[in-house]
């Protein structure tokens, strides 16, 4: 069995993490970290988790993480690179779910985070969790950086586009809702129900933090810098992203269904649609997996491409434990076989 540590158990993430993870076959989870909630038991936190979990949350502690063969890093930017370091050091493998480690350039990350980067030489040697595309050194990893719900919607959206060379490179665009989940679960007044129901807004239109992480997966699809539109919207929904994403072909070309569906064919949590079908979120909701249509209006030079996750899952913790299985030589899906939850 592999053991396992999650720090940072009572947000959303954490909680998925621990909801995927009881139904893991090849894995115990012996340490859950939370110091606001330490000594409370997990089961009376999250009563869905009762008869699965037996563990009270714990304030961090090196040794107990390190007696892990994985941690999870379920928290803000900042934590995982302060305690990194020594887990690294002690041969710990780490699966990081914030911000810490997605960026290779760090003073792009501190001018978007706000913050002084402590450990440039784990972001050297972390490896990007997109599994569609950096599946090989994803094996041999013992850091990776997980990437974040809209880049992992978008640039599943863009890869073949942009792979293939069909696009302007400098003009694309990415439309993305989410839902509330996104914001976590602490307490705000933004993140209310009577603020957010029955109405829809873009925000951080100019300018938020997963631009640069977009286009630095993007601009490695290129092999060139792209130029990149990114504007995130809220939506009156707990979970879930639908990601409309804009570029314009160089030439007429036809085949891009095909296209599509040639290279997802392999990957067991991208599925691409029947042509003209447009996917839905509530059809990912709970399910490790990403939707997606490719259309040309009116055969025109404009390309199309609509992607949707679940924010919590293929956006975040779903993917983490996607990773940990590649790591492990475990089977890809291992408790990752749940479908979307209808309605």
């Amino acid at each position: 069995m592999i053991k396992v540590g999650i720090v940072g158990g009572t947000g959303y993430t954490g909680v998925e993490l621990l909801r995927l993870l009881a139904n893991h076959p090849d894995v115990e989870v012996s340490v859950i970290t939370s110091r606001s909630e330490a000594g409370v038991k997990v089961a009376d936190m999250f009563p869905n988790l009762r008869r699965h979990y037996d563990l009270a949350f714990t304030v961090p502690d090196t040794e107990a993480l390190a007696a892990c063969d994985v941690v999870y890093f379920a928290t803000p930017h900042g934590v995982a690179m302060s305690m990194a370091p020594e887990l690294v050091k002690r041969g710990v493998r780490i699966i990081d779910l914030g911000a810490d480690f997605r960026i290779k350039d760090v003073e792009l990350w501190s001018q978007w985070y706000k913050l002084e980067h402590t450990c440039p030489d784990l972001v050297e040697m972390a490896v990007y969790g997109l599994p569609e595309v950096n599946r090989e050194r994803i094996k041999q990893a013992q850091l990776i950086a997980c990437p974040g719900c809209y880049p992992t919607a978008a640039q599943l959206g863009f890869l073949p586009l942009l792979e293939n060379n069909l696009v302007d490179h400098r003009r694309l665009i990415a439309d993305c809702k989410s839902g509330v989940s996104g914001a976590g679960r602490g307490a705000s007044v933004g993140s209310l129900l009577c603020e957010t129901s029955e109405s829809m807004k873009a925000y951080a239109a100019g300018g938020h933090r997963h631009l640069p992480e977009i286009r630095q997966g993007l601009s490695l699809a290129a092999d060139r810098p792209v130029g990149l539109t990114f504007v995130p919207h809220l939506t009156p929904m707990i979970r879930g992203i639908h990601a409309t994403l804009y570029a314009t072909l160089k030439d007429p070309v036809d085949g891009l269904q095909a296209l599509y569906e040639s290279r997802y064919a392999d990957e067991p949590f991208v599925d691409v649609m029947p042509a003209g079908i447009h996917p839905e979120t509530r059809s990912v909701k709970g399910a490790n997996m990403c939707r997606i249509s490719v259309f040309r209006p009116q055969n025109d030079d404009t390309v199309v491409v609509l992607s949707v996750i679940d924010n919590l899952v293929k956006g975040a913790a779903g993917q983490a434990i996607q990773n940990m299985n590649i790591m492990f030589d475990l089977p890809e899906d291992a408790g990752l076989s749940h479908t979307g939850m209808m309605p």
